[in-house]
């Protein structure tokens, strides 16, 4: 009988504590979970993508199917999820600085140029550099997410396999973390970071063209529609990702060029690297893992996803509204905001990170 009243009153303490809690507090913890929820059921796949994107000759030669059996067979089922809980630690800091740093941009656009159109192009650019600014916070967990996922390793000999010099394993993000500053400084940890700074605008740019000319072939009575905005969105967003593309493979392979033969000198530059990579590797390796993006996209589960980091509050909304007791001022807010400001504006600005 305690036990139950215990319990009960540790249950009005966590609601006391929830509801106190403003509404983007709220959000981005409900958004924190659905977003990790979503990184980790498609993992397996991110993995075999970064790998087709770094490990050219043993992955992609093999294929999806070949990478998941050799995967579980020298790693088992945890070799799927390897450098996911960095990709799950960056959700939260990186929706919060997003979020702020899309506010005070606006605000700063608007004041310097009291003139301009408060339409989609305001929030385009605002969108823009604020997904810039949550890139530089939060790019060494990128890398850690990278580093981690490159290793292929025997958990039985603890191993890595492929490596130059067979490299000490990295055990975890510490490990890893503390690894890097010690070998390359501060600047290790950035590795790579330029040319996701360079994809932001490309990729946003892209993304509000091609969704915005796909809206205007839609007939005018099917336009506010949530599946036509939905769908639109979905494929501006693959658009955006096919011309962008090579930039991320440039990323990862800079990311980790650190385990390549010690006797190949280190590449630094964006463009540099671009040309090394179609003059040695062909063109082709510029798309490498492409079609996993594709075969996500157009996975069922993967409209959720779509959802939770496209067009970011509908789902966010919806999960906080299960997971917490909501108020009548918070719905009308949340309502409000997920009918005009989800699906009245282009699709998220921020570049696929």
């Amino acid at each position: 009988m305690a036990k139950k009243r215990e319990e009960g009153d540790m249950g009005l303490l966590l609601d006391g504590i929830i509801e106190a809690m403003p509404l983007f507090a709220k959000e981005l913890i409900a958004g924190g979970v659905a977003g990790g929820f979503a990184k980790t059921v498609v993992a397996p796949l991110e993995r075999v993508k970064i790998l087709f994107q770094t490990r050219r000759a043993e992955f992609q030669s093999i294929g999806l199917f070949g990478s998941f059996k050799k995967i579980a067979k020298t790693e088992g089922v945890l070799g799927f999820y390897r450098g996911n809980g960095a990709s799950v630690a960056r959700i939260v800091p990186y929706a919060a600085l997003h979020y702020m740093a899309y506010e005070q941009y606006r605000r700063w656009i608007i004041e310097a140029f009291p003139n301009v159109d408060k339409g989609p192009v305001l929030d385009l650019l605002a969108g823009s550099f604020a997904g810039g600014t949550a890139v530089l916070f939060t790019y060494p967990l990128d890398l850690v997410r990278t580093k981690l996922a490159y290793q292929v390793v025997d958990p039985l000999k603890l191993s890595v396999q492929g490596l130059a010099n067979n490299e000490q394993v990295y055990k975890g993000i510490l490990d890893c973390f503390s690894k890097t500053y010690k070998s390359a400084g501060f600047r290790g940890l950035y590795r790579g970071v330029a040319p996701s700074l360079y994809g932001i605008f490309p990729y946003a740019g892209l993304k509000f063209y091609f969704y915005e000319e796909m809206k205007r072939h839609v007939p005018e009575e099917h336009r506010k529609n949530i599946m036509v905005k939905l769908v639109c969105g979905s494929v501006a967003g693959l658009l955006g990702q096919t011309f962008t593309y090579p930039l991320d493979v440039v990323r990862r392979q800079m990311q980790v060029q650190q385990f390549s033969p010690s006797h190949a000198a280190e590449v630094k530059g964006t463009m540099e690297m671009l040309i090394k990579i179609a003059q040695k590797q062909g063109w082709k390796q510029l798309f490498s893992g492409l079609s996993i993006n594709y075969l996500k996209q157009n996975n069922s589960l993967l409209w959720s996803i779509c959802f939770i980091e496209d067009l970011g509050g509908f789902v966010h909304a919806s999960i906080y509204r299960g997971m917490t007791k909501v108020s009548k001022k918070e719905d009308v807010l949340l309502r409000r905001r997920d009918s005009q400001s989800i699906f009245d504006k282009q699709p998220s600005s921020s570049t696929v990170v």
